[in-house]
């Protein structure tokens, strides 16, 4: 059965079709059962908020599917986003742990499935059960070691063409063998949003994808980016 937004309806992790090989999905069956007693499944529309920086988290959320964003906000009001995240990914959880505001404001991206868990029984269920204690730790710390990868881009990257090439290249497959000509992907992200991940303004986004067509590296068909020479992209991000 379907929801209004096409998405399948999940009734219960143990029964879930849309399971990910990430921290909450992977639990054995019997932790996985004890926290999904205390967790609430949600269906939300593009645009959603899931929570906002500063606010007090009352759980985490685990994402079924569907993507959401992470950004946050400087005191003149300008937006940096620090994350796409992806099914399966659990959100708010180092606040969740830590008893602290949220550091980020997570809005959805589209249509989602999501699994809200009371913060009392996930804290309970960490201190009782070693399985979920690690795989919680081992959450925390992938989400620390890419919020570093980007810090250190977004910081140490000499221009916004080496960012943006950077943020494009993201979006693609490794790297097969043989390599084909074109490598296509959907651009999902506005220009603003674009501007925003990489720390830029929506007007110099707008340029810098202009120059690149002009160069022959890339070619946009609607809403599908069509990456036509990687390795100069490449040269350009590094």
């Amino acid at each position: 059965m379907n929801t209004p937004y096409g998405l399948e309806i999940v009734e219960s992790c143990l029964t879930c079709k849309l399971r990910q090989e990430h921290w909450f999905c992977n639990l054995s069956s019997g932790v996985l059962k004890q926290l999904a007693e205390s967790s609430h499944l949600c269906t939300y529309p593009g645009g959603a908020v899931l929570f906002v920086e500063g606010q007090t988290p009352r759980g985490a959320f685990v994402l079924c599917s569907g993507k959401a964003k992470l950004s946050t906000t400087s005191r003149e009001g300008k937006v940096l986003i620090l994350k796409i995240a992806e099914a399966g990914e659990v959100l708010g959880l180092s606040a969740v742990i830590a008893g602290e505001p949220f550091e980020t404001t997570a809005e959805t991206s589209g249509p989602c499935q999501v699994n809200f868990v009371e913060r009392e029984a996930l804290i309970r269920l960490m201190q009782k059960n070693g399985e979920a204690g690690l795989h919680a730790s081992q959450a925390l710390s992938k989400e620390f070691q890419s919020a570093y990868r980007d810090i250190h881009d977004l910081v140490l990257s000499r221009s916004s063409a080496g960012k943006l090439a950077k943020l494009l290249l993201s979006w693609t497959p490794s790297r097969a063998q043989p390599e084909p000509p074109e490598v296509r992907v959907r651009a999902s992200l506005t220009h603003e949003e674009m501007a925003q991940m990489i720390g830029s303004s929506r007007e110099t986004v707008t340029r810098l994808l202009s120059d690149l067509k002009k160069k022959e590296l890339i070619r946009l068909e609607g809403s599908t980016l069509v990456i036509r020479n990687r390795t100069a992209l490449e040269a350009l991000a590094a």
